[in-house]
């Protein structure tokens, strides 16, 4: 049994031995002698297995493992020996370890005793080689320690130190390193941290680093530590910002609400510390305003105390100097400058330089003639900025925007109806409240003869009889001048028919007296026709002249004194109407009494003893004649004599237009084009003349429709819409022309018809409904509707069916085309069609066929009536044994048609998938349950790649990656790869948190949410900022001392870390006064200021610049001014204004003066700029104003400039100054407006007709009416010298001759200019040939349109017409200033066919007979309302004083003109009246009357106007 045992242990012995290897070392032991110590073999640590074989055992004796030096050793080894063997095996109880026998130098001891009588031991000593099997190993993950910040460069701040436990140097040696790299820190070998720059709390208040400990093997260990900066009480405070800018308004106090760049603040240096600080207000400049500003010591809130008044301050601009101290130490200052800008508010209403103006003006001054300037001060900042307007508006000037005051309307400037003018102007500002001043203006008009002389009468009558004395008063004329002094002074003389002396006149009474006795003849008549003429004393006299009929009649029998007399009556007068007043002579007076009697017409008129013609009935012009000749005779009972009175009937309006049916319906389409006529609703009037002239006008129609005014043709103008308007009633108005009006009306009805323009509408665009697939056959689905707003068959609607998808044969549905019901008319099946879509129309009945579209989605639903189906009816599959659970057995394909699909417990989308293969999994056990995803860290990518990974099978294992969150700037990728997908900017977020989920596509969804922090890390992407681009400052050198702070530069950088640290130098200029921080900023003052003597400025360029890799930086200007002593604060202009003066017309560069400002010192200069006139004036750099352009004092004699002068200060100051500049006349010679004037007239013209006016105008201003005309030598034409007017002095024996003459025009300085004047003569014209009509216009409305008018006339009648004289009907001149009650205007003309004259009695007739086209054309010229009478030539002759001076001046002085003219009217190729050349025909007119100055023609222009003239018509 023994035996078996120990053959076992062998057996094992042997076997442990193979498994473990050979001893290290075999020896022989010693125990006979005292053996010496034994070094066996060395070996690494960590072995494990047999150590030592020990041999030469004595048989019999026993050994133990006994302790040497160290007994602990012992633990590691073990004693195998068996008594009675001679070997034993020392072998390692546990694995061998270096680092622990590090005490022992690794040195493994034990001894061999031999249990004998001696008991020797062999010792022996095993070195363990040190393998670096230990990493370094901290003592806590994270160290914290606060540092000071005024600690030297070169101290050890900290030791972090960390224990390698391998024992030999190699593998336990260390070596430190920190992340983030800092350029303040370095870490020693030791793991000591050393200081090597100075640190700054301000700059960092904490430093944090990673620090590493890895041994040479590469083995490491990381730590967290972190310095606390402890702020340390060594900087001063500092404001935010050196330069505030803050603005108040005048008369405002209280705390500044908004200060930029930002409130007032200023904290201590020391951040850490940050002892609190007070305010105080060091300065303030200029100092008179220090005691108008407060600050709060506690909050540095800046506030007004007293409130400025801008208007009394020399600029408005105040510099506030403040001081921030620390309340612990008050030599710890800082200094910033608060700019405060008094804002002006509108609080000064404008002022006239004048509260009163009075000026004069010359009368009839032309528009837009300078009355004079009236100036406008505000003292608020801008000046006077608003409008200027005249009061009352109806003042007949006008006022610029600059003051200047100006004629605006020329025709009320008549002195002789306003000697003076008085209004207001009245200045508004544009600014609230809008003060509103006021100055009173007083305007004399200054006396201008600008009237003629007016003669009482029109012609005066005085009688010789028998009984005549020499020296008796006849007849006393008398005229008047509303002109002032001598131009208003007159004179009277007797220009023609006094040959034989017989009378003289009184030049200063008008009193005509006979000179000498008349020889008087029996039954004769002598009559004197005397031309007088008045003549006022101005400078340039005006003359008038007037008719004196002096009659001496011998003994005579009773008879009248003309053979035709002519009278007008209107229509419709009572019986006793006066018509007309007959002259007759009987002599002598006390003779037999006549008596008048009517001879013919005499039931209807009848005449009284003293010539008065009245009528006897009423008189009908729409019924009866509208002329009558009526006879009537004189007698005394001896002798007897006849004459016949021509009576004009005249239309009144008595009689209202009348339609011809008072209701009209018409019928028009809807789709009528426009414009479309539509019927014409005409009306009659039985009047004549414009009384029956209708014009015609709508009322209602809702715009659609038109009338022309004349026809009365109503026109549709918009389109129509049945649908919208079926029928519009329409009110037709007709309007005579007459006074007063008369009116009627008539209604219109206009029905409109329908047209298919309306497209039949569905009431849906898509209609859907859904169906069963086992619904019946015939089963109603849907009723469809459509609408059609036509009406008949045009809205009549059919419906169908045009197109099925997808097509069925036959079709699956049926539409009822009257009601619009769709049907099912096939079986459906959803697993063949699931949807069907029908294009259905509805079609109306009308021209052309219309068609609406709509569409039905019919959806089949499916009905679960289909089973399941195996794609196999039996499966057969054979397995192994042992299958592992959960292994696949058999795919299994299941399908169903119906709408689910095959369902196995779980829910399914069709819509989704409707098809699934289905695996069928063996499974003996439960699983442990659901595996979720997790994400683990991989390696970098793009940021981060992450993977996430999930225990389960399949689809239950599929894990997609999202963030929970959309981000803009982040997105994972299918890979899993985090993706920075825009721009990332650190200094605007320098960390994201994202929650990341990862889920599986299970049912149900398991998912996992974890969280990313993305920190950015810092680039050198911004360069330093100046808080300012320019730093000024001013010191005055007597407070100067070296070392004082001048200004703090301050920049920031948004970057972090190295690449926001800011060192500043000077990069441009160089100052030996000035020294600069580098690491603060400040510039300070250098011991070499004591050396100044005058004022210096330096101006340098500061340069900040980051410690960033590559280092960026920015600049900024730096001006200091040294000071020697106080200068001004503001610029200023040494005067107020300026005036200077100039000669007109002086070319471009002209210096006109010079302005000048002061900045106060020569350290700062001044620039000039021109704020008005900029495109007339200039101004240099030394302040000298010039002209950009030549002057002209006729255009504007005054400018008003604003000069503005800016300093170079920062910031700057300004001022203005106003400069007035005069220009003054020089003379310049007149100007006509044309070379030659061209003008005809006709050959019986008689004295003073009006040929034409030439006006010359003068530059020089007030001089134009002082122009005299005159005219070169000619015995035919005369002018007048004041107005310019060219008229006939005899135009006899000229006929068809044209005539030369040269005009002069001389101003009172003697320059003159000169134009020719070509006049054609026409002939063949004599007085009975004159028509006449009367226009309900004035004088000078009708003469500023003759060329207008004889185009009108001369289009109705088809013969050219000329005007020759323009007067008004009650004896008015027509340039009479005053309009007369009575508006009635007499116009003479004559028409011309080919070369002939037209007589009158054929242009009489045919104005008659086409009145209504002459009212046309008349209103075309006029306007509306024109009325147009004939009148005779006998009423023209009587109301016209030109008529009788004319016929005076014939047979006065031109007896033989007039055979010569009589001849002339015998040869006429037309017929004449015997007695035409007894009548007189008026063409003389007043200077300022109408002349033919539109009629600048060749010498043969009026045959050509003639000629097409009578072609156009």
């Amino acid at each position: 049994m023994e035996r078996g045992g120990l053959l076992w242990v062998c057996l094992l012995s042997v076997c442990v031995h193979a498994v473990a290897g050979d001893p290290i070392d075999t020896t022989v032991i010693n125990c006979a002698t005292q053996p010496a110590e034994i070094n066996l073999t060395p070996v690494d640590e960590g072995y494990e297995g047999d150590v030592e074989l020990i041999t030469g055992i004595p048989e019999g004796t026993n050994v133990l493992l006994v302790p040497y030096a160290f007994p602990e050793h012992l633990e590691y080894l073990e004693l195998s020996f068996t008594l009675g063997e001679t070997t034993a095996m020392i072998r390692t109880k546990k694995t061998l370890d270096a680092d622990v026998l590090k005490g022992t130098d690794r040195v493994l001891y034990y001894s061999i005793k031999c249990d004998d009588l001696f008991g020797y031991q062999n010792n022996r000593k095993l070195e363990l080689n040190d393998l670096n099997d230990n990493s370094p190993v901290f003592a806590k993950r994270l160290y914290t320690t606060e540092i000071d910040e005024t600690l030297s460069v070169d101290t050890e701040v900290f030791r972090v130190k960390a224990e390698d436990a391998d024992s030999s140097p190699a593998n336990s040696q260390l070596t430190y390193s920190f992340t983030p790299p800092s350029e303040n820190f370095i870490v020693a070998g030791t793991g000591a941290f050393i200081l090597k720059k100075r640190l700054n709390y301000n700059e960092a208040h904490m430093f944090t680093f990673e620090l590493t400990a890895q041994d040479f093997g590469g083995r490491n260990d990381t730590t967290t530590v972190v310095f606390n900066v402890k702020d340390s009480d060594n900087l001063n405070p500092y404001f935010s910002h050196s330069l505030y800018q803050a603005a108040i308004q005048e008369n405002e106090n209280g705390v500044f609400t908004d200060i930029l760049p930002e409130a007032i603040k200023a904290q201590d240096g020391d951040m850490g510390i940050n002892v609190t600080v007070t305010y105080s207000i060091s300065t303030v400049s200029p100092n008179a305003y220090e005691g108008n500003f407060n600050i709060d010591p506690n909050t540095g809130v800046l506030s007004v105390a007293t409130a400025f008044d801008r208007e009394e301050m020399s600029s408005s601009i105040v510099s506030v100097s403040i001081k921030a101290a620390q309340t612990d130490d008050p030599l710890k200052t800082a200094d910033a400058v608060v700019s405060v800008t008094v804002e002006d508010i509108n609080d000064n209403a404008p002022t006239f330089e004048s509260a009163d103006y009075t000026e004069t003006l010359l009368e009839n001054s032309p528009v837009n003639a300078v009355v004079f300037k009236a100036i406008v001060t505000d003292l608020d900042k801008g000046g006077f900025v608003g409008t200027l307007r005249i009061l009352p508006e109806s003042a007949p000037f006008s006022i610029d925007p600059d003051g200047t005051v100006r004629v605006k309307d020329s025709a009320d400037l008549d002195r002789e109806t306003t000697q003076n003018f008085e209004f207001q102007i009245e200045a508004t500002e544009r600014d609230e409240p809008n003060h509103v001043t006021t100055a009173h203006v007083n305007v004399t008009l200054i006396d201008e003869n600008d009237n003629s002389p007016t003669f009482s009468d029109l012609t005066y009558e005085g009688e010789v009889f028998a009984d005549q004395e020499v020296g008796m008063q006849l007849v006393q004329v008398e005229a008047n001048d509303p002109d002032d002094d001598i131009n208003g002074q007159i004179k009277f003389s007797i220009e023609f028919g006094n040959g034989e002396g017989y009378f003289s006149l009184d030049e200063d009474t008008g009193i005509i007296t006979l000179a000498k006795i008349i020889p008087l003849q029996d039954n004769k008549i002598l009559t004197f026709p005397l031309y007088i003429t008045a003549t006022d004393r101005g400078i340039v006299p005006r003359t008038s002249a007037a008719q004196v009929f002096i009659r001496a009649p011998g003994n005579s029998n009773p008879q009248f004194l003309q053979k035709v007399f002519t009278g007008v009556v209107e229509e419709e007068q009572e019986p006793g109407a006066f018509i007309t007043k007959v002259s007759f002579l009987k002599l002598p007076e006390d003779g037999p009494t006549v008596t008048l009697q009517v001879t013919s017409e005499g039931d209807k008129f009848s005449i009284s003893n003293n010539g008065e013609l009245t009528t006897t009935v009423k008189l009908d012009f729409d019924e009866g004649p509208h002329e009558y000749s009526v006879g009537i005779s004189i007698t005394d009972g001896t002798s007897s004599d006849t004459a016949v009175v021509e009576v004009s009937v005249t239309d009144i309006n008595d009689n209202s237009p009348v339609f011809a049916s008072e209701s009209v319906t018409e019928v028009v389409p809807e789709d009528a084009e426009v414009p479309f006529n539509v019927t014409v609703v005409a009306a009659t009037d039985k009047d004549s003349s414009f009384n029956k002239e209708i014009r015609y006008s709508l009322r209602g129609g809702d715009g659609k429709f038109s009338i022309d005014p004349l026809s009365g043709m109503v026109s549709l103008v918009g389109g129509l819409d049945r649908e919208t308007k079926a029928q519009y009633s329409i009110l037709v108005l007709a309007e005579d022309q007459g006074r007063p009006v008369k009116s009627a009306t008539a209604t219109l009805t206009v029905q409109v018809s329908d047209v298919n323009d309306n497209i039949p509408k569905f009431s849906q665009d898509v209609y859907q409904v859904e169906v069963l697939e086992t619904d019946a056959v015939d089963s109603t689905l849907l009723t469809l509707s459509a609408a059609d707003p036509d009406e008949g068959v045009n809205g009549r609607i059919s419906f169908s069916i045009f197109q099925q998808s997808p097509s069925s044969d036959p079709a699956n549905f049926a539409l009822d085309a009257s009601s619009g019901v769709l049907q099912l008319v096939q079986p459906l099946d959803y697993s063949e069609v699931k949807e069907y879509t029908l294009r259905i129309q509805a079609s109306d009945g009308g021209s052309p066929l219309l068609v609406g579209n709509a569409t039905v989605v019919v959806l089949v639903k499916d009905v679960n009536n289909k089973p399941p189906e195996f794609n196999q009816e039996m499966y057969e599959v054979s397995v192994y044994e042992n299958l592992a659970s959960g292994a696949s057995i058999l795919l299994l394909e299941v399908t169903d048609r119906d709408e689910g699909g095959f369902s196995n417990d779980v829910t399914l989308d069709r819509e989704t998938k409707d098809k699934y293969n289905l695996e069928v999994v063996a499974v003996d056990q439960p699983t442990e349950g659901d595996q979720r995803g997790k994400l683990h860290r991989g390696s970098a990518g793009e940021i981060l790649a992450i993977v996430a990974t999930d225990a389960d099978l399949g689809r239950n294992g599929e894990v997609n990656l999202s963030l929970v969150t959309p981000h803009p700037l982040f997105q994972i990728r299918e890979d899993g790869m985090l993706l920075a997908v825009a721009s990332l900017d650190r200094e605007t977020t320098d960390t994201y948190e994202l929650f990341v989920k990862a889920s599986d596509n299970g049912s149900p969804q398991r998912e996992n949410i974890k969280s990313i922090r993305v920190r950015l890390l810092d680039v050198n992407d911004n360069k330093p900022e100046f808080s300012l681009s320019n730093y000024v400052s001013n010191i005055l050198l007597k407070d100067a001392a070296e070392g004082m702070t001048v200004l703090n530069l301050s920049a920031s950088d948004p970057d972090i870390g190295d690449n926001a640290l800011i060192t500043y130098s000077f990069s441009e200029g160089s100052s030996k006064y000035l020294a600069l921080n580098s690491e603060t900023g400040e510039v300070t003052l250098t011991s070499e200021i004591t050396a100044l003597t005058e004022d210096t400025t330096v101006e340098l360029t500061a340069m900040a610049t980051d410690h960033g890799e590559p280092p960026l930086n920015s600049t900024a200007g730096v001006e200091v001014n040294l000071r020697i002593a106080s200068i001004l604060d503001n610029v200023a202009f040494l005067k107020t204004s300026y005036n200077f003066s100039l000669s007109e017309n002086q070319p471009e560069g002209t210096t006109v003066g010079q302005v000048l400002a002061s900045s106060g010192s020569n350290l700062y200069k001044v620039s000039y700029a021109l704020k008005t006139h900029g495109e007339l004036f200039s101004v240099s750099s030394d302040g000298s104003i010039l002209t950009s352009a030549e002057l002209d004092k006729e255009q504007e004699e005054w400018y008003i400039l604003d000069v503005e002068a800016v300093d170079t200060r920062t910031p700057p100051t300004s001022a203005m100054t106003t400069v007035r500049v005069q220009v003054e006349d020089v003379n310049e010679p007149p100007q006509f407006p044309d070379e030659v004037y061209e003008a005809s007239v006709f050959n019986i013209a008689p004295y003073k007709t009006p040929v034409i006016q030439v006006k010359a105008s003068d530059p020089d201003v007030g001089e134009q009416a002082q122009l005299v005309y005159s005219l070169s030598d000619s015995s035919s034409f005369d002018i007048d010298p004041a107005s310019g007017l060219v008229y006939v002095v005899s135009a006899a024996g000229l006929d068809g001759e044209s005539t030369e003459m040269e005009v002069k025009a001389t101003d009172p300085r003697g320059l003159f200019s000169t134009t020719k004047v070509k006049v054609q003569v026409v002939g063949d014209a004599s007085s009975s040939d004159v028509v006449i009509i009367s226009l309900n216009q004035p004088p000078n409305i009708v003469e500023n349109k003759i060329p207008e008018l004889e185009s009108a006339l001369g289009k109705v009648l088809g013969w050219t017409v000329m005007i020759i004289q323009v007067t008004s009907s009650n004896g008015g001149t027509t340039d009479s200033r005053a309009l007369r009650s009575s508006v009635r205007t007499l116009v003479s003309f004559v028409a011309l066919q080919d070369e002939d004259v037209v007589s009158s009695e054929e242009v009489r007739k045919k104005l008659r007979s086409e009145s209504a086209a002459v009212t046309t054309e008349l209103n075309s010229v006029f306007g509306a309302e024109i009325q147009f009478e004939l009148a005779s030539n006998s009423q023209s002759a009587s109301s016209n004083k030109s008529v009788v001076i004319a016929l005076g001046v014939l047979l006065g002085l031109f007896g033989i003109l007039l055979i010569i003219l009589g001849a002339l009217f015998a040869r006429s190729k037309k017929k004449k009246h015997p007695d035409d050349d007894k009548e007189t025909l008026d063409m003389a007119r007043r200077a300022e009357g109408y002349t033919n100055t539109h009629r600048k023609e060749s010498t043969s222009s009026w045959k050509q106007r003639r000629d097409s003239d009578t072609g156009s018509n």
